[in-house]
């Protein structure tokens, strides 16, 4: 397959781990369809930074909670680009807080953010997929909070664990026309947020005693989106140290 004949869509790279994995796959040669929300100048910078380095991205925004408005953004880019070969589904946001005190705007922006957004973005985008009638990858991201739940993020965990069912769902639909569905699961993830965490208290549950790299999630990803991962669907892959 040439790389470079072939888009990849990825959600949430205004910043941390979507800029990374956006960064990742343009290094290895696909075209990059990279959204951002509302970080307008997180996503210049990394259109910017992906040009810098000699690769090719094209720069979109939409909420992806608004089907209609991302439905728009999406047909239109395929209409004007065509189908993509793959989507990494990262945009994702979180309103933690303990469940007595969680209000319904904050459970209900999660999931809408986090889960419906999942379907937002994945339903325009499927069918020009399988009319393409060639292998194709779909990469979503869970998080540790999916899998074991987390104090103080109910609806974050629930958003996150919704991702694993749905992506187990439509691998099983998709796999007939080889496209693969898998889902990253990160842990403890360096970033902003993680200057303000108790850390020496959370390294003592990660058996490998660091935090993680949004490098090291891409590099994750990019293996999964390549042709070496054509028997790899319907997989939920962790990386978190050993953390669960």
């Amino acid at each position: 397959m040439n790389n470079e004949q072939s888009s990849i869509l990825v959600t949430g790279t205004s910043s941390g781990i979507g800029r990374a994995i956006a960064l990742r796959l343009a290094e290895d040669g696909y075209a990059i369809a990279a959204h951002y929300g509302r970080n307008k100048d997180g996503g210049e910078a990394t259109r910017a930074a992906i040009e810098d380095a000699g690769g090719n991205c094209r720069l979109m925004s939409f909420d992806v909670s608004n089907a209609e408005e991302t439905r728009g953004v999406l047909e239109q880019d395929i209409a004007e680009n065509g189908a993509y070969y793959g989507a990494v589904c990262n945009a994702g946001m979180t309103k933690d807080g303990p469940f007595p005190m969680l209000g319904e705007d904050d459970w209900n922006r999660v999931i809408d953010v986090n889960l419906n957004g999942l379907y937002n973005v994945l339903h325009p985008i499927v069918m020009p997929m399988l009319r393409r009638r060639k292998p194709g990858r779909i990469v979503t991201i869970s998080s540790v909070s999916g899998l074991m739940g987390n104090r103080g993020q109910v609806n974050y965990s629930a958003s996150k664990a919704g991702i694993i069912g749905a992506t187990k769902a439509l691998a099983i639909e998709l796999a007939k026309r080889q496209i693969t569905v898998n889902c990253v699961a990160p842990g403890l993830i360096e970033s902003d947020m993680t200057d303000e965490l108790p850390l020496d208290q959370m390294l003592e549950a990660i058996p490998l005693r660091r935090i993680g790299q949004a490098d090291e999630v891409a590099a994750l990803v990019a293996f999964l989106c390549s042709p070496d991962a054509g028997y790899i669907t319907r997989q939920v892959i962790s990386i978190n140290g050993g953390l669960c």
